[in-house]
């Protein structure tokens, strides 16, 4: 709310609760007697502190009237009055309101102290105006207050928030060098806090340090901050380092401390120091909180280890601590990613008995869990389903569902709906235009495909490596092979580098075509460019050779693959398997195909 808007809301205020509706204010304020307009001018000097009433706010109308009536009392009510109605203000995130209250006082000589400027100069921080925030620090030592560490924090935080982080540096060395306030735990947090958000890890890093060889030593908050600031920056094994140093500094760490790297360690799908972890939370006494269960369960449903993510939530209600709907959203991402649609919508329907609503994340598993079993109609269902339970599609919703159209060939419902999400003013982000530019390929519209991209490009839609992927398979299958080499040798002056997938789909398509050679000199040119080649990379030129009854060129690449640990598809390997019917005297072959046999099926 701007500050003219703010002082257009005190007016009718005014207008509509003092003069239209004076009976019913009196009577939401008891303490307000009804000819209270006369006793202003009449109160008996020595008469004690009227006391003010605050239950009775429901609103910032409510909390402006009540300033009305609190600046004509005589005498004036404590300054504590003031303050705790301006906190209450704040905490109604009215902060351009609190300001014009401020203001007021400050023109009818109310009382103020250095709490009313703390609120002042904490609204015109919240605001992204540190800069007036700094300038009423002028006018309170003009009024002979001190500043206290509150407001000094208040403003190093306002700067963090306006992007000043050179300037909150230096007011924070200022403080400390000139001996202005001491740095209280508060002030510290702020600091680190916002030196990692702001994305300066090192120089946030290098304070704590520096703090722990003084006398303000840095708190499990500080270090928490810290922490977290690191695993969001990929830094987890320094995280774990500094976990370390902190209880050498006698700093307890806590459940929070522990969070972030939890999750960190999930990510990367370290699981042996995620357990080591967790197993030294227990020896410390530390209990796993609800943030703790929701990662684990994240993170094993999203490596399809959804047994994990069920004992997990078994030990949860152990602890009597109750999943929440983010917790069950991923419970029922596992299940459909698992394929296991009947348990993610028996999760799903048992939502709404344990009082929880389903959230826009629960739908878009659930479609997405539907559409990738081919169930369109059921996804379909459930988009119908989203906004008469008072949700929004997002584009998630509809890149999803466009996805599945698409993928049963209904090409023109999907334009159809992107037509719709665009009307509606949700956004596509590249992931939506990768899908749609999949559909076109699938459609065979490859020029119409080429544009596409163009357009993309034009609106500032930067194409990444999975684009171009899915472009490149869409030429290789649409017998555009050339156009496709073309774009694999422009990547680097887009400042991509091909990955394996684009290698391998082009050196299918060169097998294909009989280009038997140019797709060895391709995988050559792979392993050279630092992109080494996978097992489908193998299977694919292996079962080309073999299809022409090139053994001897095959034995080559069935040497490589053995080196490397990888293993024949089915394909291949009934493809060997022919060879060695036809040859069974090749014991070389016998035993290459020992080799390659799947370990799973051992």
């Amino acid at each position: 709310m701007s500050r003219k808007a703010a002082m257009e809301l005190i007016r009718r205020g005014i207008q509509h609760k003092s003069s239209h509706d004076f009976g019913t204010l009196t009577h939401r304020f008891p303490f307000f007697p009804s000819n209270l307009h006369t006793l202003g001018h009449k109160h008996r000097r020595g008469s004690p502190k009227p006391r003010v009433d605050f239950s009775n706010i429901n609103d910032v109308g409510d909390a402006i009237c009540l300033f009305r009536e609190i600046v004509r009392m005589r005498p004036q009510p404590s300054i504590r009055v003031y303050t705790k109605l301006l906190s209450t203000i704040v905490k109604m995130k009215h902060h351009s309101v609190a300001l014009s209250l401020f203001d007021e006082m400050r023109r009818k000589n109310a009382p103020v102290n250095e709490y009313i400027f703390s609120i002042a100069i904490n609204c015109y921080c919240l605001l992204n105006r540190v800069d007036v925030g700094l300038s009423i620090l002028g006018i309170i030592f003009k009024s002979g207050f001190k500043p206290n560490v509150t407001i000094f924090s208040t403003l190093i935080k306002g700067q963090f928030l306006d992007d000043k982080v050179a300037e909150a540096e230096k007011l924070f060395k200022k403080l400390l060098v000139f001996k202005i306030c001491e740095p209280s735990d508060v002030m510290i947090l702020t600091m680190i806090n916002g030196l990692c958000k702001a994305g300066q890890i090192i120089p946030a890093f290098e304070l704590l340090h520096a703090l722990e060889k003084t006398s303000w030593k840095p708190d499990v908050n500080a270090y928490n901050a810290l922490i977290d600031g690191l695993c969001k920056g990929g830094m987890v094994d320094d995280a774990l380092q500094l976990l370390s140093q902190m209880t050498a500094m006698s700093v307890t760490p806590d459940v929070v401390t522990y969070n972030p790297i939890i999750q960190g360690l999930c990510d990367d799908g370290r699981w042996e120091d995620v357990e080591h972890l967790l197993d030294e939370m227990t020896n410390h006494n530390i209990s796993k909180d609800v943030f703790t269960f929701s990662v684990l369960i994240d993170a094993y449903c999203k490596e399809g280890r959804v047994k994990d993510a069920e004992d997990v939530i078994e030990d949860m209600m152990q602890q009597n601590i109750h999943p929440g709907i983010i917790t069950y959203s991923a419970l029922i991402n596992g299940y459909c990613v698992e394929g296991n649609m009947s348990k993610a919508k028996e999760v799903f329907n048992s939502i709404a008995k344990k009082g929880l609503k389903p959230s826009i994340v629960t739908y878009n598993s659930l479609m997405d869990g539907y559409c990738k079993k081919g169930n369109v109609k059921e996804a379909w269902r459930l988009f119908l389903e989203v906004p008469r339970k008072g949700l929004k599609h997002d584009t998630i919703t509809y890149s999803t569902m466009i996805h599945g159209l698409f993928n049963k060939g209904r090409f023109a419902d999907g334009w159809k709906l992107f037509n719709d999400m665009e009307a509606r003013q949700v956004h596509p982000d590249l992931h939506t235009y990768t899908i749609l530019l999949d559909g076109l390929c699938k459609n065979r519209e490859i020029a119409r495909a080429l544009t596409f991209l163009h357009s993309m490009e034009q609106k500032g839609i930067i194409p990444n490596i999975i684009t171009y992927a899915t472009l490149i398979n869409g030429l290789c299958k649409n017998g555009k092979l050339e156009v496709a080499k073309d774009l694999l040798n422009a990547l680097p002056s887009k400042g991509l580098q091909p990955n394996v997938q684009i290698y391998t789909t082009i050196v299918g398509s060169l097998c294909q075509e009989g280009s038997m050679e140019e797709a060895k000199l391709l995988l050559v040119k792979m392993e050279e460019s630092g992109c080494a080649p996978n097992s489908r990379s193998y299977n694919v030129i292996i079962q080309s050779l073999l299809r022409r009854n090139e053994l001897s060129e095959a034995m080559p690449f069935l040497e490589e693959m053995c080196e490397r640990g990888f293993s024949a598809d089915t394909t291949t390997m009934s493809f060997l398997i022919e060879e060695l019917q036809g040859d069974r005297e090749n014991v070389m072959l016998f035993e290459m195909v020992k080799k390659l046999v799947p370990k799973d099926t051992m």
